[in-house]
């Protein structure tokens, strides 16, 4: 073996062309492209959520103060704004899909009855003054806020009014020869022609349950006050463009449905509160 033989090889520089001619490529590190990438998506990502939380909170403000300035609320009335989905898609098609107000204690026309509102509108425009696409109402009275409501009624006891579900209840006295009978009525709500209706659908007398039939026959025209549906106009304490669709005792609360106009955002008319005839 000669000395030449006997040495080692050396490894030759990156880059060299090898005696047979082949060639190696440099090799390219992948990793730090794919860090800068995620870095990139990272930093976007935070961006549209900084994004939409600050338009999420500019819209809802600008809600919460319209809906004070057009329903003459106090500054410190605290109103609930929820807004479905994510909010910079919708404000740059120009309309939000979906949204609901509510709030507590909201005064009801002139009358000093308050009641708890949730308004469900859709189709929102966001520029511009082009109709709703829909909308829905819930007013919803408690026990008190009731009474207070059905003491514009001629003859009704107001006073004694409960809700039981599925009823409301009263308790109306004859007056038989000096003599006060109480009767103790369940009045089954309703929506007829934009007014609540209450109609009688059970009685009781003493400690027993009696027909209407059974009262009539010993009482004659004294129970008409009691036999009586009960007619509760609304209208003059709400917008026009409201139009009540429904109502049921739920819970401990009298809840009133309501359609709402599209054209309400638009039409001066139907803000406006209604009549009663």
């Amino acid at each position: 073996m000669s000395a030449a033989d006997s040495q080692h090889t050396l490894p030759l520089p990156e880059g060299l062309v090898r005696v047979d001619g082949a060639s190696e490529p440099p090799r390219r590190r992948m990793w730090p492209w794919i860090v800068g990438f995620a870095i990139v998506a990272v930093l976007a990502v935070a961006a549209w959520f900084a994004a939409e939380a600050i338009a999420r909170q500019i819209v809802t403000g600008i809600v919460r103060d319209q809906v004070r300035t057009q329903l003459a609320l106090p500054p410190e009335q605290q109103i609930d704004v929820d807004i479905a989905g994510a909010m910079l898609p919708q404000l740059i098609g120009g309309t939000i899909d979906d949204i609901t107000i509510s709030s507590e204690q909201v005064p009801l026309g002139e009358s000093g009855v308050t009641g708890d509102v949730v308004v469900s509108a859709q189709g929102l425009p966001v520029r511009g003054e082009p109709d709703l696409a829909g909308a829905t109402a819930t007013v919803s009275l408690d026990e008190q806020q009731l009474q207070k409501l059905l003491s514009s009624l001629d003859g009704f006891p107001a006073e004694t009014v409960g809700l039981s579900a599925p009823n409301v209840t009263m308790t109306l006295d004859l007056r038989v020869f000096g003599a006060q009978i109480p009767i103790a009525v369940a009045l089954t709500p309703s929506a007829d022609a934009g007014d609540i209706v209450l109609t009688p659908a059970s009685f009781t007398l003493g400690q027993s349950e009696v027909t209407a039939d059974a009262l009539r026959a010993q009482f004659g025209r004294l129970t008409d006050t009691v036999l009586r549906d009960w007619d509760v106009c609304i209208a003059d304490q709400l917008p026009a463009g409201a139009t009540l669709t429904g109502v049921q005792v739920d819970g401990t609360r009298l809840v009133a449905d309501f359609d709402v106009d599209g054209r309400i955002a638009t039409d001066p008319a139907l803000q406006q509160n209604g009549t009663c005839a």
